[in-house]
């Protein structure tokens, strides 16, 4: 069997569609459906089931695929193996994070991490939604949840606390909210619709204003889809918006308002597939960030 079919098949069967599997792959969504159909000829075994909502594995697909994810685990393997025949950590490291733990928290600290580490080449992706770890579209991940995949290792770095803020500015034009109840009359600033689940989570102020309201929001929402947005228009006055503390103490103008309103928090965790666990890269990574976080308090 010729080794490029395989790895498209793994792709589609880890995404379960021949278009999520070709944006992986930088493929079409045709030329992938064609070396599909090319494989399923060559062995004279349908792999998928078709149907309207995607694609299922036949009972040899499950074979074929579970025989492929042995090969790449052992590939990754052998891979860092190579790589660590020398003594210094080296080679190229893709981390993945969200925007606001990437722009605020991350970012200000790998100058250090690369005077540490002169021959590791770091690719920095700072999306909210979550990269396919097992699918090495990213060596490691900082992500605001723990994952739920069995053959990822995680450790937690720190926790992210969020609450209620706005500027002197604002507050002067528009009065101090006092209770919870008060938020109807304010502009609020959340989270857009797009934004990864654990992100949308942080809308509780939204949510919380809509539940208040009586009977409608004589305020306004604004909805923005990362954190660095949502902070730039608190700190234009616009409105009152749910900021992570150790992002807000940052900017003295922002007022933290509403004490009593218990915000949500979540738990930053380091993860990476079982098969780097051998690999001097991501050690390197890891144990900087470990420390980094131990020595962080906010």
């Amino acid at each position: 069997m010729d080794w490029d079919k395989l790895r498209i098949f793994h792709a589609v069967a880890s995404a379960g569609s021949f278009t999520h599997a070709g944006q992986m792959l930088t493929l079409s969504q045709s030329a992938v459906s064609r070396q599909i159909s090319a494989l399923e000829d060559e062995i004279t075994t349908p792999l998928f089931q078709r149907h309207a909502r995607g694609l299922t594995l036949t009972d040899e697909g499950e074979m074929l695929y579970a025989a492929v994810s042995d090969v790449l685990t052992r590939l990754a393997q052998a891979e860092e193996a190579l790589k660590n025949v020398r003594e210094a950590p080296r080679g190229t490291l893709k981390v993945t994070t969200s925007h606001g733990i990437g722009a605020y928290w991350l970012v200000p600290r790998l100058k250090k991490f690369l005077a540490e580490c002169p021959e590791i080449e770091l690719h920095l992706v700072m999306e909210d939604r979550e990269l396919d770890l097992a699918q090495r579209e990213a060596d490691l991940a900082v992500r605001m949840r723990a994952p739920v995949q069995a053959d990822l290792i995680q450790r937690k770095l720190f926790t992210v606390h969020y609450h209620v803020y706005a500027t002197t500015d604002y507050l002067s034009a528009h009065g101090t909210p006092k209770a919870a109840d008060d938020l109807v009359e304010h502009t609020v600033i959340g989270y857009g619709e797009t934004a990864a689940p654990e992100i949308r989570e942080v809308n509780w102020l939204i949510d919380q204003t809509r539940r208040i309201a009586r009977p409608v929001h004589k305020g306004r929402v604004i909805r923005i889809n990362n954190v660095t947005g949502i902070l730039g228009a608190a700190l234009s006055g616009m409105g009152i918006a749910a900021v992570p503390d150790y992002v807000a103490a940052e900017h003295p103008e922002l007022i933290r308002i509403l004490p009593d309103i218990p915000g949500p928090c979540f738990d930053v965790h380091l993860v990476y597939a079982d098969a780097l666990r051998q690999s001097k890269r991501v050690a390197a990574f890891r144990d900087f960030l470990v420390r980094e976080a131990k020595d962080w308090h906010y």
